[in-house]
């Protein structure tokens, strides 16, 4: 994939994320596109990656051909006030006020771990992602669902919580689509097979050489 930042001229609305993407523990694949009509969508980490703090080291890991629409969030762990604790209150954050020790601020938060997300989602307008939720290829995250469990491949979830709605597929269309992982294959390859992939035809999909 060549290295530029917008897939279309005069359009400076919508970037490849892979190329605004600075930050180490955030990874991108190719192709995958934010579209922000509201503010700068180079600014994806400041405004749509949140409480994503360093000394967690969770991951956001996002696919390849993944299209991303305007104010989709995504929540890590900092955001997850700890519930074992007897007060919400993040009092080891405020380690000077309390006289509490600085090691122990990440007690202040329960670690969901890192957010994944296959190849070829779609993740809806403002959308929100939240920590420790995989989901799968092919998925379809609908307009202001809140995520807060792993979404398997190819299904379309909606709602607060996200909840299945159906899948995008028959199963043996999902499983021969999972094997074939379109998304890995060369360029001129991915080219020659895409009146099959926008016709919705699997076995010219299958021949495709």
């Amino acid at each position: 994939m060549r290295n530029k930042r917008y897939p279309r001229p005069h359009d400076q609305q919508t970037v490849y994320l892979k190329d605004v993407i600075t930050g180490p523990n955030i990874e991108v694949g190719d192709y995958t596109i934010y579209n922000d009509f509201v503010q700068d969508p180079c600014d994806f980490e400041k405004n749509n990656v949140l409480y994503h703090y360093p000394i967690n080291g969770d991951k956001l890991i996002i696919g390849k051909f993944c299209s991303i629409a305007c104010g989709a969030k995504f929540l890590f762990t900092s955001g997850n006030h700890a519930l074992q604790s007897l007060s919400s209150y993040t009092f080891p954050i405020f380690f000077e006020e309390w006289g509490l020790d600085p090691k122990d601020i990440c007690r202040a938060w329960d670690n969901k771990g890192d957010i994944v997300i296959g190849s070829d989602v779609w993740i809806g307008y403002e959308a929100v992602i939240l920590s420790g939720v995989t989901i799968g290829d092919g998925a379809i995250i609908g307009t202001r669902a809140v995520v807060t469990k792993d979404v398997p491949p190819y299904t379309i979830v909606g709602g607060v919580p996200a909840r299945p709605i159906r899948k995008r597929f028959d199963e043996k269309t999902i499983a021969a689509l999972e094997a074939l992982r379109w998304w890995d294959w060369d360029e001129e390859k991915l080219r020659r097979s895409l009146p099959a992939i926008q016709a919705g035809e699997l076995a010219g999909l299958e021949r495709a050489e």
